[in-house]
């Protein structure tokens, strides 16, 4: 399996793969520059995407198809997504959770409250409309 850069042709399937795991799909095609991607040969198996803001970055759309997980590969592409926001300057990440809220914790990520998160992070569509008020927030800081 290797994880890189996505390109634009990869978005079908990453977008595929947040359906089947029923994660917002809005605004993920904006981020295509940002985005990692895990492929098996050809087929996209795994993403995850970070979207960088004036205060943060946003980590959003980890995804692993249900056949490989298990494998650590959540792991790897989420430390590769935030080599990609700590390789643009940024020093801090968050994220929002429905389902993941004890994976990420092993990744350094900590609970906080909304208002913990910048202004300019809150202004994503995640913060505004794709995920519930009721999701978890949590940060990392990268440097």
């Amino acid at each position: 399996m290797v994880i890189q850069a996505a390109e634009p042709g990869d978005l079908p399937a990453v977008r595929r793969l947040l359906e089947a795991q029923h994660l917002p799909l809005d605004g993920v095609d904006e981020h295509v520059s940002t985005m990692v991607v895990a492929k098996e040969g050809s087929d996209v198996v795994g993403a995850a995407t970070v979207e960088l803001y004036a205060d943060g970055a946003l980590l959003r759309s980890v995804v692993v198809d249900p056949l490989v997980q298990g494998q650590g590969l959540g792991h790897r592409l989420s430390d590769a997504a935030l080599s990609v926001a700590r390789d643009r300057g940024t020093h801090t990440a968050f994220l929002l959770t429905t389902t993941a809220e004890k994976f990420f914790p092993k990744l350094g990520f900590e609970p906080i409250v909304r208002d913990e998160v910048p202004a300019s992070v809150q202004a994503s569509i995640e913060f505004q409309s794709a995920c519930p008020a009721s999701a978890v927030v949590m940060r990392k800081r990268l440097s």
